[in-house]
């Protein structure tokens, strides 16, 4: 059975950023098959960025919802009062997926509710805290 993966903005980014394959470091990491996901609110996320962020970081969104297309989409309702970072962490919990974020926020939420956190270590590598088996 694939591990489940899903993909915060901000680690959709990390290949333009620091040159990281990050489909091919999480497979490793995680020694097997794979189910990359990403929030239909992350993709409204990156899509607001392309139209109002500034020169670099509507390219950088524009670069993430490339990256996004690799994955599978799921769709996802923002309860009220949920922020994008709830929504993961709400949706993580219920899937039992890991979550790969650089968000130091979102990271400490996820830890504190026992699912596995995928990071960028050093600017080179990727790694993670807790396990699969715990989400």
């Amino acid at each position: 059975m694939a591990v489940r993966v899903i993909l915060d903005s901000n680690f959709l980014f990390v290949p333009l950023q620091f040159q990281i394959d990050i489909f091919e470091e999480i497979r490793e990491l995680l020694g097997g098959k794979v189910e990359f996901i990403v929030l239909s609110t992350t993709i409204e996320e990156l899509r607001k960025l392309v139209k109002k962020g500034g020169e670099k970081l509507s390219r950088q969104a524009a670069f993430a919802l490339k990256m996004a297309d690799k994955c599978r989409i799921f769709e996802v309702e923002r309860l009220s009062g949920e922020s994008n970072d709830d929504v993961i962490v709400r949706v993580a919990k219920k899937f039992k997926c890991a979550v790969a974020t650089n968000d130091r926020t979102l990271k400490r939420m996820l830890r504190n509710m026992g699912v596995a956190v995928i990071y960028v270590r050093g600017k080179s590598r990727l790694e993670m805290e807790g396990t699969v088996n715990n989400v």
